[in-house]
């Protein structure tokens, strides 16, 4: 099972963890929500936990627990810009399907 970051992406978290001054890393999960059943969920890693699956780009470190990481495996994590926006992009193979507003989706 892999998850892959993009050098992007790991500059974006790099920067981030930074400008929060602490944090060995980012969380990567889901949850049960919206109409197509999963979100994906982010957050700041301060204490590692023994069961996370850990995968390091460019000195960046992703958590993935192993409930997540099912719905997860493949999924290339990518930093993007469109016009104003800006963020991290899911480009995840397991994806069945994504509601309207593209919130959550299936698989």
């Amino acid at each position: 099972m892999t998850i892959s970051v993009t050098t992007a992406a790991a500059q974006h978290v790099s920067k981030q963890l930074t400008a929060r001054g602490c944090g060995e890393g980012i969380r990567i999960g889901v949850k049960t929500s919206g109409c197509s059943g999963l979100a994906y969920v982010l957050e700041f890693v301060d204490q590692r936990d023994p069961a996370d699956t850990i995968f390091e780009t460019d000195g960046v470190c992703v958590f993935v627990d192993p409930k997540s990481l099912v719905y997860l495996d493949g999924t290339i994590v990518d930093f993007t810009r469109e016009g104003l926006n800006e963020g991290l992009e899911f480009k995840n193979p397991n994806v069945a399907g994504e509601c309207g507003c593209g919130e959550s989706f299936t698989v």
